[in-house]
């Protein structure tokens, strides 16, 4: 899904006439252009597939150092807005971490029609029920190769899904599967905007029937400014489902940021979701104890060059540009802000890497190399005849 941008950053977009700088709001990142991280030995596979496995899902994998096998969280992404083909590869990075540090294989596939993945995606409409199922069809084969490898653990898998993830991986727990001992539903659900369709009254009506023939215990997590999934909406299909004999449990936390349907891509959201999560699989008999280090993403040194909040002292840039900082200082960490000699910038903020987003979106515009000027609370510009990097750190 993706946020709206606000008011006074759009404004600030149409007054300069640039657009790029405002694809840098997405929170969800664009995961193609981002390099693999070493630290947690991300790698992507061909998964396959739909009838005759014909079809291929483009997944993510991370994994601890050696052969295994290790337990296995099976990751299921949403749906932003526009084609599903334009939506970039997911990665969820900080929950992937976390996994990875308790000895956990991490895999995200994507489904049929998004991203690199082949095949159609799947549209019911205002079928919730048959939306559900058709996005669990992908997550079943993902599974299944999964338990061929010599690296799962087949008898310990928890499957996992943010969004429209979520409501695919309860849609999975409808079937008896062995070796899957839990469901993470991560503000769970769909909403489909078209005549004559009271989405709301169809995704508890599918909530229900997917309570009726659940067979996996769940955790459900929804906080209270999601953009999407209201508290009396999340408290409406938790009691369709558990009232219809589906087994799981709702952590109802408080607002997040912006918008809580963010928090499981945001380095800040950890805190939030991990607690109540290790409790869970503490108590269906997955490990919680970390077991791997997985070191920090890399982070250039602040320098002092000036205080963050001079916006006179920030060097290159234009009337523009000097507004676009001074709209960047107002937005939370983690963020970041690049520029060029050229007078090119771009900024990032929330999701993954920042100062990359930032980076390469100032790069678009610039002939010259671009530089980070400052990452969360810290101008990170080079002093005079200190040597210069044209790239910030990579996560």
């Amino acid at each position: 899904m993706e946020p709206a941008i606000s008011p006074l950053v759009r404004r600030l977009c149409l007054a300069l006439l640039l657009s790029w700088p405002c694809l840098t709001l997405q929170a969800q990142p664009a995961s193609a252009s981002l390099p693999l991280d070493a630290r947690l030995n991300e790698q992507i596979i061909m998964v396959p597939a739909g009838d005759g496995l014909r079809e291929t899902l483009e997944t993510t994998v991370f994994r601890p150092a050696g052969p295994g096998p290790f337990p296995l969280l099976l990751m299921n992404h949403g749906k932003q807005a526009g084609p599903a083909k334009l939506q970039a590869r997911e990665r969820f990075i900080y929950m992937a971490a976390e996994f990875v540090r308790r000895g956990y294989v991490v895999m995200l596939p994507m489904r049929a029609g998004f991203a690199r993945s082949t095949g159609a995606y799947r549209d019911f409409g205002c079928d919730m029920l048959g939306n559900a199922q058709g996005q669990a069809r992908d997550v079943l084969a993902a599974l299944a190769y999964a338990r061929r490898q010599s690296w799962v653990d087949p008898e310990r898998i928890v499957v996992a899904g943010q969004s429209y993830g979520g409501m695919a991986a309860l849609a999975l727990a409808t079937r008896v599967l062995p070796g899957v001992r839990g469901v993470l539903n991560f503000s769970g659900g769909l909403r489909v905007d078209m005549p004559g369709c009271d989405w709301q009254g169809a995704l508890a009506k599918s909530f229900a029937t997917l309570g009726a023939y659940n067979h996996i215990p769940s955790l459900w997590l929804y906080g209270a400014n999601d953009s999407y999934f209201s508290p009396a909406l999340a408290r409406r299909l938790f009691n369709s489902f558990t009232g219809s004999g589906g087994r799981a449990q709702l952590l109802a936390y408080g607002p997040f940021k912006r918008d809580a349907h963010l928090t499981l891509g945001s380095r800040d959201g950890v805190a939030v979701w991990l607690p109540a999560t290790e409790r869970f699989l503490q108590k269906i008999g997955m490990p919680v104890r970390q077991v791997y280090r997985v070191a920090d993403a890399p982070s250039p040194p602040a320098t002092h060059f000036a205080l963050q909040d001079d916006i006179a002292a920030v060097p290159y840039l234009e009337e523009q540009g000097r507004a676009a900082y001074r709209v960047f200082l107002e937005k939370a960490a983690p963020r970041a802000f690049a520029l060029s000699a050229s007078g090119a910038w771009g900024w990032a903020e929330e999701g993954e890497s920042p100062d990359v987003r930032a980076l390469a979106s100032c790069q678009r515009r610039s002939s010259l190399p671009c530089q980070l000027y400052s990452v969360d609370e810290s101008v990170v510009w080079p002093l005079a005849g200190a040597s210069a990097s044209a790239a910030g750190g990579a996560q």
